[in-house]
């Protein structure tokens, strides 16, 4: 089953329970499903899709942030649970092992010898954790790497 297919599925399943907050929240990231395929014309695959929840996430974190520096915990929290309902649709995590491996066969592959080449190694390394890890700690792995080469 396609990734939009289990958010539809499971929007009609939370209209049908009265679980007005995962509906509102499925809603929401239906609706941006939507407009990146008008706005691109294009008809998106899982990736496409995690792309976009990952992008919904950030701006939940974003939120979450400045609603508890605003001392808004009601906010907060609503936030905080669209930020949990929209993180069980990703892909199961890569742990800290992995990103190393993956990062280290990068820098080694590309023939990285400083800094300079960080755009290399992280063009490698994107396509294999996409939506699996951060990339700004990806970035940060990276540079420590390339800093010590």
């Amino acid at each position: 089953m396609s990734l939009k297919l289990r958010i539809t599925d499971d929007w009609k399943a939370a209209m049908k329970a009265g679980d007005r907050a995962r509906k509102d929240t499925l809603s929401l990231l239906q609706a941006a499903i939507k407009q990146k395929q008008v706005d691109e014309r294009i008809e998106l695959d899982d990736a496409g899709v995690i792309a976009v929840i990952e992008k919904m996430l950030k701006q939940r974190k974003d939120s979450i942030t400045q609603y508890e520096a605003a001392k808004r915990q009601d906010l907060a929290d609503a936030e905080k649970f669209e930020a949990e309902v929209l993180a069980g649709y990703m892909p199961q995590g890569l742990t800290a092992a992995e990103i190393e491996a993956i990062v280290s066969a990068a820098v080694t592959s590309s023939g990285a010898k400083g800094p300079a080449d960080m755009g290399k190694v992280i063009g490698l390394v994107k396509p294999q954790v996409a939506g699996r890890a951060d990339m700004g700690e990806i970035s940060k792995l990276v540079k420590a790497k390339l800093a010590g080469a």
